[in-house]
């Protein structure tokens, strides 16, 4: 009676092991999924968000961009291919299951007193980048997917895009 019981004691902690390592195989998946999604829907906004000029500044030979409009577009290509209402939290049905947060927001261009080639760096989001042009330049972030809740919080998922234009010298 006492071997089959240290038997099954020792079965149930290779249980539980085994149940404990698939979760965080499950929530790891889970943060792969959603940091891939984040990063395509980024870039694909980016984009969007890089075509919204500034028609007078257009017309002055100048290529800037209009920063209302180019937030409100790449706010729009956010809520379109992550499934998110107008203040960016989770429809009914999205794989998003945290609101999205935009973290930063910014355009880099000749309103900016800058000339291209230009080194941009943003130390606090590890973004390093030469620039051929005007750029768009974004940081958005959502919760770490939990599976079993810890002790320890994880940090948000926090994902950068940048999308320029490459001048023609």
């Amino acid at each position: 009676m006492v071997c089959t019981m240290d038997y099954i004691i020792k079965l149930a902690f290779v249980l539980l092991v085994f149940l404990f390592s698939w979760f965080f195989q499950i929530q790891n998946q889970e943060w792969d999924v959603l940091r891939s999604m984040l990063k395509d829907a980024g870039n694909i906004a980016v984009h969007d968000a890089s075509q919204e000029l500034d028609e007078r500044a257009l017309s002055q030979g100048r290529l800037q961009l209009d920063y209302a409009e180019a937030y409100a577009t790449f706010c729009k290509s956010l809520r379109l291919n992550l499934g998110l209402d107008e203040s960016l939290t989770p429809l009914s049905g999205s794989r998003v299951r945290e609101q999205v947060k935009v973290i930063k927001f910014e355009i880099v261009d000749e309103s900016s007193g800058v000339n291209f080639p230009f080194l941009y760096e943003d130390r606090d989001y590890g973004i390093t980048k030469y620039l051929q042009g005007p750029a768009v330049i974004a940081v958005i972030e959502t919760e770490h997917p939990v599976v079993i809740p810890r002790a320890k919080i994880q940090e948000p998922i926090a994902v950068p895009a940048v999308q320029e234009y490459k001048l023609n010298q």
